[in-house]
């Protein structure tokens, strides 16, 4: 039986302002992500947990889930901090600024294997597991690791990264993660959106995931994603 949280959390959106700090210190990743959308848990009007979403940066992406046509509307579910990660908690959460969302939206959001992410808060949610992300390597340059690579590198070749960069240029191999897809909006609308899904299917994937283990009890704030 799932747990009803609905008399003890409320859910509303915030100022994106008002996530920097969970995202800054309590986000493995320490940096801001492209936020086009905000929302925070309240217990007891405290806030115990923020959701965002934002424009994915890559246009392979936009415009490779269903097509150029519905690039626009494509959002990644990037960031979800909770300080008491309880038993169904992050799923109640997440569904919740569903309804707060405009629609139609395709929501995109990853499991991070080398957190060793499975991602089955989106399997509760039934999301679409369309596998693993591409291998591929990632500029970085030394100082500015915490800065998402589009950052610096947006538009440009390695040839000019190396001209600007010189020797504080390397490259990184990409963490694969577990890609899950939902859409969002009414019957016909995600009908639509499901019959124009270019990405393979695939069965969830399973293993060892503490992050979602409720029997866990972690001692500092626990990222999910």
């Amino acid at each position: 039986m799932k747990t009803d949280y609905s008399t003890d959390y409320s859910i509303k959106e915030i100022p994106k302002q008002q996530t920097y700090e969970w995202f800054l210190y309590k986000h493995y990743a320490h940096r801001i992500p492209s936020i086009s959308f905000s929302y925070g848990l309240f217990k007891n009007n405290e806030l115990v947990g923020v959701c965002t979403y934002g424009t994915p940066a890559s246009s392979t992406l936009l415009n490779g889930i269903c097509g150029k046509e519905y690039s626009q509307s494509v959002k990644e579910l990037n960031r979800l901090v909770l300080d008491d990660n309880r038993k169904n908690l992050a799923s109640f959460f997440i569904a919740k600024t569903f309804k707060l969302l405009p629609t139609p939206l395709i929501i995109v959001s990853y499991a991070d294997t080398s957190q060793n992410h499975i991602g089955y808060v989106y399997q509760a949610l039934n999301f679409i597991y369309t596998g693993l992300s591409s291998k591929f390597l990632d500029p970085k340059v030394k100082g500015l690791e915490r800065q998402h690579h589009a950052t610096y590198a947006h538009g440009m070749n390695n040839k000019q990264l190396k001209d600007k960069f010189g020797d504080k240029l390397y490259f990184k191999e990409r963490a694969r993660k577990h890609r899950y897809i939902i859409f969002i909006g009414n019957k016909t609308e995600k009908k639509q959106m499901f019959k124009n899904l270019k990405y393979k299917i695939f069965p969830y994937p399973k293993g060892d995931n503490k992050n979602y283990d409720a029997s866990y009890k972690p001692t500092i704030q626990k990222t999910l994603f």
